[in-house]
């Protein structure tokens, strides 16, 4: 029915001969994508149901498309405020440790665009490709999550933690992600070509292990579809946020909350470790629930410096208007 003509794990233009009439039905209706816009993708209207909770702009595809503006002010947030956001909201597993990184102090900021892989099985991969390739895809399956690539974009994959021979991108496939999404990667997997990513200025990759090996036995079974990164469901759309600390996935309906929660903790840990330095109050008034004294200060203080501080005006005036009104 087919002939393998490679071994790299990824068949080549040619390489099979497939029978596609009767095999092609099953395999639609196996995985799934008889309701497929495009080869490995869900519909429009399945991504909608499936992240229906985004009320606000979507990208053609149906992915939540989180503004510019939030992205910008979610570099600044901890991974602690995230956190205790989205478990606030009973999420409480968003978060994935235990990373490789590239630069330690590089973050990674941005909307997931998804994929998954799986172990390749010659029949399945051989109609995957040939089915792309009738679609306009180009080349190999691991290039065609980077082609989907939008400014702003975080390429995150469910490479089932392979590190040998699980290299899912090296420094040429590095080079294309950044010139596509001016960001940087997150895979359950690995990469190759250590020194030549390092060399991309603003790229970072968070990842299991690198290794010399290409990759090989591995097929795209998934595009901007749900994956498991650990102990995490991440879905197309979702916001990264990636420090030294690990990744935190932000459903998208959670990331302004996130931002200006994060806001209204760092305008109260600015205030409070001026009035420590000046010696106004002692660590142990500001380090605990603040008196009504030390409110109404923070309040005078937001007032003062309400354009001098790198934080939204409306999130300051918002929080001015709170005070005002409470301490009144």
């Amino acid at each position: 029915m087919f002939e393998r003509a490679n071994n790299t794990g990824f068949a080549t233009p040619g390489s099979w001969r497939v029978n596609t009439g009767t095999t092609w039905l099953v395999a639609c209706m196996i995985l799934g994508f008889h309701h497929a816009a495009a080869s490995q993708t869900i519909s429009r209207e399945q991504l909608v149901f499936l992240t229906a909770e985004w009320k606000g702009e979507r990208f053609p595809d149906g992915r939540p498309r989180v503004p510019d503006g939030i992205l910008a002010r979610m570099r600044k947030v901890s991974i602690e405020e995230a956190w205790g956001v989205l478990r606030s909201h009973g999420y409480h597993s968003q978060f994935e440790g235990d990373w490789k990184t590239i630069h330690r102090d590089v973050p990674v900021v941005g909307r997931a665009l998804t994929a998954q892989y799986l172990p390749t099985r010659p029949e399945l991969a051989a109609r995957i490709l040939t089915r792309g390739h009738q679609e306009g895809r180009i080349g190999a399956m691991n290039s065609w999550p980077i082609d989907a690539l939008k400014p702003g974009d975080v390429y995150v994959a469910d490479g089932f933690g392979k590190i040998h021979e699980g290299t899912l991108i090296g420094d040429n496939l590095g080079n294309a992600i950044f010139a596509k999404s001016g960001n940087g990667v997150v895979f359950d997997g690995s990469v190759r070509d250590l020194a030549g990513l390092a060399e991309i200025e603003g790229f970072n990759a968070f990842v299991r292990g690198w290794d010399p090996t290409a990759i090989r036995d591995m097929m795209l079974i998934g595009l901007n579809t749900p994956i498991r990164i650990g102990r995490v469901t991440v879905l197309p759309g979702d916001v990264v946020l990636a420090k030294r600390e690990g990744v935190i996935f932000i459903p998208p309906q959670f990331a302004e909350e996130v931002v200006v929660q994060a806001e209204r903790i760092m305008l109260r840990d600015l205030f409070g470790h001026q009035r420590l330095r000046e010696g106004v109050y002692t660590p142990g008034q500001i380090d605990t629930r603040w008196t009504r004294e030390i409110e109404k200060d923070f309040t005078q203080w937001l007032i003062q410096n309400k354009d001098r501080l790198d934080v939204p005006r409306a999130t300051i005036e918002a929080l001015i208007r709170e005070r005002s009104s409470r301490n009144n």
